[in-house]
């Protein structure tokens, strides 16, 4: 009767470790977000602003280099900008960019090339896809002004700006690289799914112990 229980215990026992050990394995992966489902490509931009009297419509399939180039002036953004921008007198002409996908708008931002101390980007909370993303204001790249220029907007040529000129090309480091806490936040927050998976598994051997121990004891008597 003894040895019965005994093999009992241990098979039990067997069981509830390598279950544990098999949360353990799965909890990162299962913490883990679900990748996130690939957007069709820009159909296309629409540009407004200053001294444009009729929307500048560009599309992937007629101007795919500059769709691209004025994407690639917002699509390195972050999560978090600053959340104030320059004085309004220091920004300068403003140029809304409308980013299609299909024939319907999804996101939107707000352009300042000519701004004083470099070229800014706003993002608005509210987008036309009806995400919401955080509101933010952010460094443009140094090339945003002859990118507009070449897509049709009314702006003076900037020699300076031009890539291998005087001013550079692109931003070096972009600006979320500069700050850390998007990071932080996501690992303190992969930290405590872990740490409570763990309490999780411990909790679930404790009360299977507690289990056995029981039958164990009315099996005995």
């Amino acid at each position: 009767m003894v040895r019965r229980v005994r093999r009992l215990l241990a098979a039990v026992a067997g069981t509830l470790i390598a279950t544990a050990a098999a949360l353990a394995l799965a909890g990162p992966a299962a913490a883990r977000p679900a990748a996130v489902k690939a957007e069709r490509p820009a159909a296309g931009v629409d540009i407004t602003g200053d001294q444009l009297d009729q929307p500048l419509r560009l599309r992937a399939n007629t101007h795919p280099a500059e769709v691209n180039a004025v994407l690639d002036q917002v699509s390195w953004l972050g999560r978090a900008g600053q959340q104030r921008g320059p004085q309004a007198a220091d920004l300068g002409p403003k140029y809304t960019v409308v980013v299609l996908i299909g024939d319907r708008p999804t996101k939107t931002y707000d352009l300042y090339p000519l701004a004083k101390g470099g070229p800014r980007v706003y993002r608005p909370a509210k987008q036309p896809d009806r995400s919401k993303p955080l509101a933010g204001w952010f460094f443009g790249r140094l090339t945003m002004s002859e990118t507009l220029r070449s897509t049709g907007v009314p702006l003076e040529r900037q020699f300076d700006t031009l890539s291998g000129g005087i001013g550079g090309g692109d931003r070096v480091l972009p600006e979320e690289s500069l700050d850390p806490a998007p990071d932080i936040d996501e690992a303190m927050s992969e930290l405590q799914r872990l740490l409570l998976l763990n309490v999780g598994v411990m909790v679930t051997i404790t009360v299977g112990l507690a289990g056995i121990a029981l039958l164990v004891r009315r099996r005995t008597r």
